[in-house]
Formats: C-alpha cells, structure tokens, sequence
C-alpha cells in the first residue's frame, strides 16, 4: 500500500522525465560556438561560458591585428582552435537535451531548428572569411615589408652616390646582399620583380667615377661590378654581365699611362698596366701599352736632349718610368727596357753638366762619378770623370768652374812638368785646363813639414832642394794653356794644416816645368 500524503499536499503526479535527445538542436549549437563568438552558449543562457568565449577572441584580435610579416604565433593558433572545437563539441553536449525554445510550444521540433541551423552556417562563415581576409592582410603587409627593405637598400645607394668606392664598398655591399635576397627568396613578391630594374641602377650609381673619366678611382669599383656574377644570381644581371669589362680594361689604361713617371704611383701604374695585360691581353687597350710607354720615354729623353726640361728633373722623371716599365712584362718589353736603360744614361750625363754649369759643384761630382761607375764603357764615361775632377777643383777654387773641361784633349806639342812631393804624407793632385786629370804622389817618408811664414824668425821655404831622388815624383805631360791645381794631402800626417790647397800654373809651349808639393806647420804655401 503505497504511503499517505499529507493532508492537504499537492499530488506531484508522476516522476518528469527527462528532456528529449535533440541532435539538431546540438549541431546549433554547436555550429554557433565555432562562430568565435559563443553564441551556442548565448542561447542556451550559459553567459560565464559564454564570456570565456568572448575573451579568447579578444586576445587573438588583440595579437592578430592589425596583421604583419610575422603573422600570429602558431602556437596561439593552435590552441585558439583547440579552444574552439572544445567550446563546440561542449555546445553540441549541451544543447543536446536543452530545453530550448524557440517559437511556441514547449520544445523545439526539428522543422523549427532548419532557420537557426541555416543561421549558424551563415555565422560559421563569419570566423573563415575572417581568416581568408587576414591571410590577405598578411600577404600585403608581407608585400610591404619586402618593398620597404628594397627602399632601404635603394636609400643606401643613395647615400654613398659621389664618393669613392673605398670608402662606400661596406654600404654598397649591404644593399647588393638585399636585393640578391629579395630577387631569390622573394622573387616572385612585387620587389622581388623589380631587383633587375634596382641592379641596373646599382650598376649606374657604382660606376659614375668611370663615366666621369676618373679612371684610377674608377678602377675598384669595375672590378667590383665585373665580379657580380659571384655572389649575385645571374638571372638577376642579365645584360649586366660582362659590361664592366670594357671600361675596366680602359680604366686599367689610363690610370696606367697616366702615372707613368708621377712621383708616388709609378708602381701602382705598372700593377694597373699589368693586370691588363694578364686579363685583357687581346683588348686594343693592352695592345697600346707597349707603343705608348716607348713613345713617353723617346719624347722625355728629346726634351733633355734638346734643353726644352731641367736635364736632372727629367732624369728623375725617366727613372720613375723604369720603375714601371721593371714591373712589365720581360719578353714584351725588352726593347722599350733597353730604349729607357740609353735614355737614363744620356739623361745622368746632361744631368752633370747643368749641375756644373749651374755652380753646384758638389752635386756634379757625385752625378758624374757615379755615371762614370755605371757606365764605364760609354763614350762619355772618360769625360763624366774630367768634368767631376774639375768640379772638385772649382768647389774650392770657383775660377776653375768656368767653363767644362773639353771632351778631348787638344793635340800639338806637349810640354813637361815634374810634379814632387816633398810632404809626410801621400798627395793628390788634381789639375784642369786644356788638359784634365788627377795622378797620386806616394809620401815622403824622410820629409817633414815646413814652418808656416808666421813662425818666428821662419826662414824661406827651399821645398825640394835635397837630393832629386828622395822625392817621389810623377811627370806630367801637358799642352799649352792655362791650369787649375788642388792639392789633396792625405790627413793622416800630423800635419795640422794639411788641408787642400788650390792654386795655378801657365804652361807655355817650348819650355819644362816642375811643381814642388810640401806642407807647413803654419799658415803659408
């Protein structure tokens, strides 16, 4: 018997059952949940779950946009649509058996859920053109950045444009590493399509210090932009390729026909000249080399010849392009090492004389008697030795300096001068005139020093008046005229006056001379 209600209590019938499976009614709901916006869980009144909701897409905005190079972080994505397919398939759960109403009745008939299903489609489309419209975003952002790096490359171009290539190579570098990457990387992005169009530029702003004729500033340059095709990809230069070899070769030229004989690039010029040969040796350019350098030399060497330069500035000149023509290859350039070798030593030669002629006595004996040890078998070396004697003589005694000793001696009668030395010590004398030379008088060795003529009560030098054989002699055989003589007594002999001693002599025809060479403690000769 089943128990007594209470008096009064209301019958609570029979047991409610629970709410009918509705797998339409869960597909809505679930279908709005992957709306992004939690409206599965809008309708079935859960608010907080749908707040959640709410807030996940906030935060995807918020890191999504607006949209960059980079996109948003995969790991974001893949949680956000981890969270999305569980708010989903706890939508679908949910609203399985919720009791929903939507138009009248107390339940939700299937027909009654075809307009709300439909709307859940059109919603779902919602967070997928979302998608497609942020990859678009992307994309262009993507486009931009590329375009702005190409403008970043282009403005460094730019900035270096006018100055030389040594100085700018660091930045023209970096640029070039850009546009090789978008060309490659990005080639098929808006700027990668115009990398060729930029390398032309590239190639114009780099080699501006060809088109301005400064060949030897434009020389690194050319050899930068020869070697493109080694780090940058060929289909890239197209019509690039090998066009900086022909201002090369003619850069390499210049610059070496141009430092031939300037103080300072005279071996620059003869590596520039080199390097043509070697890499363009068939060019017209490397076929002027040879003609050219010859013809430079023959119009310096004329020049000296013919008074028009100073002989000593011109002979430095010739010695410079020496140093290039050494740097040139042997076998192409024996002739014009040999036309140089003839054009120096007449240049040393001419060089002397206007040093004498010019009373600067000191640099002529130098000049001439290294000439004479350089070139000991040239016609002029027997000369070079005369004129350096006599240039030793004028340095003390100026009238000697007059006029150069003469090429050859003169011919006719000679006449005799016995020349003795009556000193301590070895003697040389040196004489110029008609004739020029210089002859060494071995020392005395019983002889001494005479007292000078202001010694006290110095009685009159009688030189050479002992026996004729104790005095060392040389004769000397020479033509009329008048001399200049230096004696040149070795220091060594105790003597405090044994300096050089310059004086002169007339020679006459028909008569013998003798000189007599002696030194004093004291002032006289």
């Amino acid at each position: 018997m089943p128990p007594s209600q209470p008096y009064g209590a209301p019958d609570p019938g029979p047991p409610a059952l629970p709410p009918a499976s509705n797998p339409a009614q869960a597909v809505l709901v679930g279908l709005l949940n992957l709306s992004c916006l939690g409206l599965g869980y809008a309708l079935l009144k859960q608010w907080v779950l749908a707040a959640v909701c709410w807030v996940a897409t906030a935060v995807l905005l918020l890191v999504a946009l607006p949209a960059d190079v980079d996109g948003v972080p995969t790991g974001l994505l893949v949680g956000y649509g981890v969270f999305l397919l569980a708010s989903a398939t706890d939508g679908a759960r949910r609203g399985l058996r919720a009791p929903l109403v939507l138009g009248s009745g107390p339940s939700v008939a299937p027909r009654r859920l075809a307009l709300p299903l439909v709307l859940a489609l059109v919603l779902l489309v919602v967070p997928v053109g979302g998608s497609v419209a942020y990859g678009v975003a992307r994309d262009e952002a993507v486009e931009q950045s590329l375009l702005d790096r190409l403008a970043a490359a282009d403005t460094q171009v730019k900035s270096v444009a006018g100055q030389s290539f040594g100085g700018a190579e660091h930045t023209y570098r970096k640029a070039l590493a850009v546009y090789q990457d978008l060309g490659t990387a990005h080639a098929g992005s808006r700027a990668g399509r115009l990398v060729p169009d930029r390398l032309g530029e590239y190639y114009q702003a780099v080699s501006a210090p060809y088109e301005q004729k400064k060949y030897c500033e434009a020389v690194p340059a050319l050899k930068h932009l020869r070697a493109l095709p080694e780090t940058v990809d060929r289909g890239l230069l197209g019509g690039l390729i090998g066009k900086a070899d022909d201002p090369l070769a003619h850069s390499w030229y210049e610059c070496g026909i141009g430092g031939l004989g300037v103080a300072g690039v005279e071996t620059a010029a003869g590596e520039h000249l080199n390097a043509l040969l070697s890499t363009f040796p068939e060019s017209s350019y490397a076929r002027q080399v040879e003609p050219k350098v010859a013809e430079g030399i023959r119009t310096r060497s004329a020049a000296i010849s013919g008074g028009t330069t100073d002989p000593c500035a011109g002979v430095a000149e010739l010695r410079r392009y020496g140093t290039t023509v050494d740097l040139l290859p042997r076998a192409s350039f024996a002739g014009v090492s040999q036309q140089h070798g003839d054009a120096v030593q007449k240049g040393d030669f001419a060089c002397g004389v206007d040093q004498f002629k010019d009373k600067e006595y000191t640099r002529a004996v130098e000049t001439m008697t290294q000439y004479a040890k350089d070139h000991p078998s040239s016609p002029q070396a027997a000369h070079a030795r005369n004129i350096a004697i006599a240039a030793e003589i004028a340095d003390e005694a100026p009238a000697a300096g007059k006029q150069l000793p003469p090429a050859t001696a003169p011919g006719g009668s000679r006449m005799v001068m016995v020349v003795s030395n009556d000193g301590p010590g070895e003697v040389e004398l040196l004489y110029t005139g008609p004739t020029t030379g210089r002859v060494t008088l071995k020392a005395c060795g019983t002889c001494t020093a005479y007292p000078g003529s202001l010694a006290r009560n110095a009685p009159k030098i009688k030189a050479c008046s002992g026996p004729s054989s104790k005095y060392p002699k040389v004769t000397l055989l020479l033509p009329a005229g008048n001399y200049h003589f230096l004696q040149k007594r070795d220091g060594t002999t105790g003597s405090a006056f044994a300096a050089d001693k310059a004086s002169t002599a007339k020679i006459a025809p028909g008569y013998s001379y003798t000189n007599c060479l002696y030194v004093t403690s004291g002032f006289g000769f």
